[in-house]
């Protein structure tokens, strides 16, 4: 597998766009591509025709896919605002890649609406999908991936840029769609799921004993609210200094394990509690069953988990990785860690210098256990094999 990747902050659409793509062209050391993925931002979206005919002009790609961003990054940079674009490109060797642009229509008859251009993945295949967040119901999506597909990893995000009409902006092929999401079905191609939720657990495990919907009622048989409170006093100051900042919880998606691992737990914030009943809602469905444990996130401790994940899958590699596509949370960035280049930089760094490319989107896609979610201060990255 060839990978290639580039990023330009010039201000003219099309030139912009060449630039990009003629650094990513070099890594692909002259064999066409098969894919490119482009994500522009400021002036692209006021001519994303004029991106699209700069990269392939360059590329001649024979699928693209892409979206407007806020912000995108790539090759170690990061350009949160302002004007930028990322090209990235592979020649996949003996893999192979369907594009497609899939949509939900609403019917009188269907209450979920009915999706078309979605392709059915195979058992080993993989997806990367890219979302308008106004006119695609993502997280239905996703929960009828995870039933008729199950084990396929969903990797992506949310597009976080609009044209200036207001419309949206997903890059499909040579065509600028405004709703829907587009993506890949990659298929025979060695990719490694990365997904850092910048949180760790704290405190002691517990079990959910009643719930309903989102709420739940009893942890290990007593009030929620009265055992999350107990939980948290009996934690070091350090931790409970955490706690103060933001609670977060931790909810086992596959149990079955003596001891579970940080990586096992679906990470998502605390909506509400009632003190009458002791019932604490949280951001995702629960059941019975199900163990909890409190996590909090604060830069440090996102910037050492994004590393410890990142580097797990570098040693999983044969030699350095052939390239990783980055989706990093519009949340992330100078505003979380105080710097700029953060996740662009690690990346670079701990993935050996590899061709990556990616943006900040709004929300982003990937999986915990054998099913894919959609994400919040998150950093997801597909890592490609050698």
């Amino acid at each position: 597998m060839r990978i290639g990747a580039g990023i330009s902050s010039e201000s003219d659409p099309r030139g912009g766009a060449i630039a990009a793509a003629r650094s990513a062209a070099a890594g692909l050391e002259d064999v066409a591509p098969d894919i490119a993925v482009i994500f522009a931002s400021g002036a692209h979206l006021a001519a994303p025709e004029a991106t699209l005919e700069g990269v392939y002009a360059e590329l001649s790609p024979r699928s693209l896919i892409g979206c407007g961003a806020g912000g995108v990054l790539g090759c170690g940079r990061e350009l949160e605002s302002g004007t930028g674009v990322a090209v990235w490109a592979a020649a996949l060797d003996a893999g192979s890649v369907d594009s497609f642009h899939a949509t939900v229509t609403e019917e009188e008859d269907e209450e979920a609406g009915v999706l078309e251009g979605m392709p059915e993945p195979g058992v080993e295949d993989t997806l990367v999908m890219l979302a308008d967040p106004y006119s695609f119901p993502t997280d239905s999506v996703l929960s009828g991936l995870a039933r008729d597909a199950p084990g396929v990893p969903v990797l992506g995000g949310l597009s976080s840029g609009r044209t200036v009409q207001g419309t949206g902006a997903l890059f499909f092929d040579q065509e600028v769609r405004e709703e829907g999401a587009v993506g890949l079905c990659l298929r025979g191609v060695d990719l490694l799921p990365c997904v850092s939720q910048g949180a760790v657990p704290l405190g002691r495990e517990m079990t959910i004993t009643a719930a309903e919907g989102n709420v739940i009622q009893e942890l290990a048989g007593r009030p929620a609210l009265e055992t999350i409170e107990q939980v948290i006093g009996e934690l070091p100051l350090a931790e409970r200094t955490l706690v103060i900042a933001g609670l977060l919880v931790g909810v086992v998606i596959e149990g079955g394990k003596p001891e579970y691992e940080q990586g096992d737990f679906l990470v998502r914030g605390v909506l509400g509690a009632d003190p009458d009943t002791g019932a604490v809602a949280v951001g995702a469905r629960v059941e019975p069953g199900q163990v909890l444990r409190l996590h909090a996130r604060n830069a440090a401790l996102a910037g050492d988990d994004l590393r410890r994940e990142l580097s797990l899958r570098a040693e999983a590699t044969v030699g350095r990785p052939a390239g990783a596509l980055v989706f990093s949370c519009n949340g992330r960035g100078q505003s979380m860690f105080g710097a700029r280049d953060h996740d662009a930089s690690m990346v670079q760094d701990v993935l050996l210098g590899a061709p990556a490319a990616g943006f900040f989107a709004a929300g982003e896609i990937g999986p915990v256990g054998t099913r894919s979610f959609l994400h919040e201060f998150t950093a997801t990255v597909a890592v490609f094999g050698a």
